[in-house]
């Protein structure tokens, strides 16, 4: 048996750390599940014997298809979830269900992810359980789902839901998605068409530029056109690199604490696409509290998880502050006004969700009317893109066409003067 160290999150949504004997990585997370805590981080402990079998222990789970990573994209898992709640409703018994499944997976990864959740079940471990040692595939939220469906005996409601859920959130993801591709198509060609431009077009006119004027100095933009183009033709490699370094160093700042919060503040804060993504985020976050709320999962745990899968730094430090404040007695209602990142609507709908008794309806009658919103304002954004994106590439070119007339236009005054 060997150590491990390990951060939890226990049924009042408080973090604890701790250490747990067990013969292996996988075995000491079961053990914090089956104890009532939710593991975040569990890892051996710097000692020989502990670090050994936790290398014994991950090398033996990756040999039987443990470790494999995301193998299932969201709409297959979306569609398994469904089908399990079929067979579940039907009357299957759990395994049996389970072995179905099996049988019908193509995909021979996540088919054997599901042999290894069936052999623990058989095992007489919970579904959940099972689920909790592929966090990679189910994460929190869906464990946490199966786990309350599991204690109320209702795991073919809390499945069916939670298909639904996550049927909602793909749909939702797919319309932002597509509100992007326009512009992206847009830039791509705009790209295209300028370093076509620069490396075939103008040192065309260079050359005709040097005859017609005899050395004469040409007008400023024309110089400056001219310069980018030698440079481009000249220097490809470091022009590449340039653009490369640019990515990558836009990507690595945008995932660095300050970058991130740059961004996360831009992004709600920009006209149009603003109002689209605190519409997007609000309807997640209503969408899974309400979810798991009429799952049985508890509050507290509930803005926990809630809280991890928003993406967005300033609604996370909102869910925060309003979990702290439901712990130390207040109502959700008060916590949220508090907070400007939350709409009056939606306070006011978890205030007459918290004193009628029915706070999960309201919380995803909420997430109804914003799913509908970001429908609107996709539709807006698109339209507003268009013309933006068209004006842009117009000046763009319009200029380069333009520093290459002017030394034209100095030729023509010349012959006819």
């Amino acid at each position: 048996m060997a150590k491990f160290k390990y951060t939890a999150i226990d049924a009042n949504g408080k973090q604890k750390t701790g250490t747990v004997e067990a013969a292996s990585q996988d075995e000491a997370s079961a053990k914090l599940t089956a104890s009532g805590l939710m593991p975040t981080k569990v890892a051996a402990t710097s000692g020989g014997s502990a670090t050994k079998a936790a290398t014994k222990g991950k090398a033996k789970a990756k040999s039987k298809g443990i470790n494999f990573g995301k193998v299932i994209k969201p709409e297959e898992l979306t569609t398994f979830t469904r089908q399990l709640a079929t067979l579940l409703d039907a009357g299957l018994p759990l395994l049996r269900a389970l072995e179905v499944m099996i049988r019908q997976e193509k995909n021979l990864r996540f088919q054997a992810v599901l042999e290894q959740i069936a052999g623990q079940v058989k095992s007489g471990n919970s579904f959940s359980d099972g689920l909790a040692q592929h966090p990679k595939i189910f994460d929190r939220l869906f464990v946490n789902m199966v786990k309350a469906g599991e204690a109320g005996g209702v795991l073919d409601v809390v499945l069916s839901r939670l298909a639904g859920f996550m049927e909602k959130s793909i749909k939702t993801k797919k319309k932002v998605k597509a509100a992007m591709v326009y512009p992206i198509v847009v830039v791509g060609v705009a790209v295209s068409i300028v370093a076509l431009l620069m490396v075939v077009v103008v040192p065309k006119f260079e050359a005709i530029f040097a005859d017609m004027l005899d050395g004469a100095a040409l007008p400023g933009p024309t110089q400056l056109v001219v310069g980018i183009s030698n440079f481009m033709r000249e220097n490809i490699v470091i022009s590449i690199g340039l653009v490369v370094a640019f990515v990558v160093g836009f990507r690595f700042f945008k995932n660095t604490p300050f970058g991130s919060k740059i961004f996360n503040w831009l992004s709600i804060n920009l006209p149009k696409v603003g109002d689209l993504v605190r519409k997007v985020n609000i309807a997640r976050i209503t969408r899974t509290f309400g979810t798991l709320l009429s799952s049985g999962v508890p509050i507290l745990q509930s803005i926990t998880i809630t809280k991890d899968i928003t993406g967005n730094k300033f609604y996370e430090t909102a869910l925060s502050r309003i979990h702290d404040a439901v712990r130390d007695g207040e109502s959700l209602a008060k916590p949220m006004e508090r907070e400007k990142v939350f709409p009056n609507m939606v306070t006011s709908m978890v205030d007459v969700g918290e004193e009628t008794g029915e706070l999960a309806e309201m919380l995803n009658r909420v997430a109804d009317n914003y799913d509908e919103d970001v429908d609107n304002a996709v539709a807006g954004i698109t339209s507003i893109i268009e013309p933006v994106m068209i004006v842009f590439l117009a000046v763009v070119v319009g200029f380069i066409v333009i520093a290459l007339f002017l030394p034209i236009v100095e030729i023509i005054q010349q012959l006819t003067g």
